[in-house]
């Protein structure tokens, strides 16, 4: 008995060290980390973990449903693409022709009104709000520096960084995007309950505006610049610009790093649906008009959906650029494979939600399931037409 009260009272000093040693050494993030994902089962971010986080409401206002297409459900799925949702566990899988619904199904238990997490989906609607906020006059332009409202990036090359460096991925800050390490930034970001703090201890160390490289520490400083010019939290101004604008039939949520700070996870984790996700995707297909109002530049909107550095073709300003089979597509990406996929000419939106993705690239290539799901919703959309 003894023998097992010391075993037990060493457990309890061992485990009071590695506690200690955690906030001593300005790690303690992870316990958040083993509390929300890994004691879940999970060795990453997933799909309904908003449910562990503090967030705030993004209310709706008047709906505005899709219609459904004269075809509506008409169609059934490919072997192929039936195969890869089993695999890949999708959960949501949209076809929009035309501005109207022609296939949707959901999967898992899933249903159309589902709110599930957009990851870096969200990085697109932050790039909109930055648009959004020259258009109202709150940036002066994206070539305004990141200094005007941000003063720790006053010196040496962070003074030359601007706020469309931000938006293009191109800061040249030292930030590492590593999403399956416990100790990388991007970890540390997700669970800490200070993003502010987080961004704010980022070094410039290359030329800004140079080169791209995918870093959504670069997203969550322009959501900090967005909520200074604007004097507006990012959720409320999302809400009156694009949310409520756009007929989103479910209110939403965005995560925030902590009930006390209030910042939201700018690079992530806007928890919504399929359908209300495509209105966005729709919004730029438009050319930022929406229902015949100007919801957003046009110039803008062209500028984001086309590559900035010759060297990175497939990034714009916050969307994700691709050519395939002769036919030029811009997207929304999220981690695990959430995607909107849009293909203006053909005035088609293609819409997958899941639990992951094929594992054959690493982070910002294009993985071999966005061929897939465009693939398969073409020869769906061209056997139905024959």
């Amino acid at each position: 008995m003894k023998f097992i009260k010391n075993l037990l009272k060493g457990i309890v000093i061992l485990f009071a060290l590695l506690i200690a040693t955690l906030y001593i050494t300005d790690t303690d993030y992870l316990l958040k980390a083993v509390r929300t994902i890994y004691l879940q089962g999970y060795s990453t971010a997933f799909l309904d973990d908003y449910h562990q986080f503090d967030n705030r409401l993004i209310e709706n206002g008047t709906p505005e449903p899709w219609p459904n297409h004269d075809d509506y459900n008409t169609a059934k799925e490919t072997a192929r693409l039936e195969k890869a949702n089993i695999d890949w566990g999708t959960i949501a899988y949209v076809i929009i022709k035309n501005d109207s619904i022609w296939f949707e199904n959901y999967y898992d238990g899933y249903n159309k009104d589902s709110k599930t997490n957009s990851f870096s989906m969200a990085k697109s609607y932050v790039s909109g709000l930055m648009g959004k906020a020259i258009m109202d006059g709150y940036i002066k332009s994206a070539d305004q520096p990141v200094c005007d409202f941000i003063p720790e990036f006053c010196d040496g090359k962070a003074a030359k960084m601007t706020v469309g460096d931000l938006s293009t991925m191109s800061s040249g800050t030292n930030w590492d995007e590593a999403y399956y390490s416990p100790l990388s930034i991007t970890t540390r970001a997700y669970f800490d309950d200070d993003l502010a703090k987080v961004v704010t201890g980022l070094k410039v160390v290359d030329e800004p505006g140079t080169a791209y490289k995918y870093a959504s520490g670069d997203t969550q400083m322009l959501a900090m610049v967005i909520e200074k010019a604007t004097g507006k939290k990012l959720y409320d101004y999302l809400t009156e610009s694009f949310w409520k604008p756009l007929g989103s039939e479910n209110e939403t949520l965005w995560q925030v790093d902590s009930d006390d700070h209030n910042l939201v996870k700018a690079y992530c984790c806007i928890a919504s649906n399929a359908k209300d996700f495509a209105r966005f995707g729709k919004l730029y297909k438009d050319h930022g008009k929406w229902n015949g109002k100007q919801i957003l530049d046009s110039t803008f909107v062209a500028k984001s959906i086309k590559p900035v550095f010759p060297a990175s073709p497939e990034y714009g300003y916050g969307w994700w650029l691709k050519t395939h089979n002769d036919k030029d597509f811009f997207m929304m990406r999220g981690h695990l494979g959430q995607y909107v996929i849009v293909q203006p000419e053909d005035n088609v939106i293609i819409v997958r939600l899941g639990h992951q993705k094929s594992p054959d690239q690493g982070v910002g290539t294009f993985t071999k399931d966005i061929s897939l799901y465009i693939d398969e919703a073409y020869k769906m959309l061209n056997a139905h037409s024959n």
